[in-house]
């Protein structure tokens, strides 16, 4: 999978993208991430992509003409061009379902925001596909670029080795549910336990303890899941 980072703050990444399941994944050729600096394709010598909004209001806007001229040269530079997502607080909600569209793939190409947001003409223009990674404001675009990142790997074949890993986290599964508790030693601690369900190596009544506390913990926490 090939994934093209559209940013003003390239420097942001090195970090993140050396860690990790996902330092693995681009080590071994599963996963391919590029970063582009929106600057590069601003015209004038300051580099300028934004500008006071027409109307009046606090802020900076991006410009359309650098970010338009970036997304069209970035996407040029594969094979075929890649899914362009928009990170921004408008758009559809993050979840399960949506990473694994997104998992199908073979190319996202990933435009992050800064100051106030964009122009308006860059939706209309490249009409992306705009992620919200949640109800609230965040400085930029980089982390929830991140993060959308993060979730998605985890589905690219081979990247966690088990295959069987993702399929039974927390709203993956065809009931969405959350996840059964987990342990590992010791046995106890400070006088809580593991379930001796957990030792007893009868797989058909582990299988049935955590599919009733799968269901007990979706119930209690987050029942909107249970329909």
């Amino acid at each position: 999978m090939r994934l093209d980072v559209l940013t003003l703050f390239p420097d942001m990444f090195p970090g993140y993208l050396g860690q990790s399941v996902l330092s693995r994944a681009i080590q071994r050729g599963l996963v391919d991430v590029r970063l582009h600096n929106i600057r590069d394709w601003s015209d004038d010598k300051h580099n300028t992509v934004d500008d006071r909004p027409f109307g009046g209001g606090p802020g900076m806007i991006l410009k359309v003409e650098p970010v338009v001229k970036a997304v069209e040269a970035v996407q040029k530079t594969g094979a075929e061009p890649g899914r362009l997502v928009m990170l921004t607080p408008q758009g559809r909600r993050l979840n399960q379902s949506v990473v694994e569209e997104l998992s199908g793939c073979k190319r996202i190409v990933f435009l992050c925001g800064r100051y106030e947001g964009f122009d308006e003409r860059i939706r209309t223009i490249l009409e992306p596909d705009e992620i919200s990674i949640g109800d609230f404001v965040l400085n930029g675009g980089e982390v929830a670029a991140m993060v959308v990142i993060d979730a998605v790997i985890r589905l690219v074949p081979d990247v966690l080795g088990d295959e069987d890993s993702s399929g039974a986290d927390s709203f993956s599964g065809p009931d969405r549910r959350l996840e059964f508790a987990q342990y590992t030693r010791p046995r106890e601690y400070r006088g809580l336990e593991v379930p001796g369900v957990l030792l007893s190596g009868n797989h058909e009544e582990i299988a049935r303890w955590r599919e009733e506390n799968s269901e007990a913990r979706t119930r209690a926490r987050r029942p909107d899941l249970l329909g």
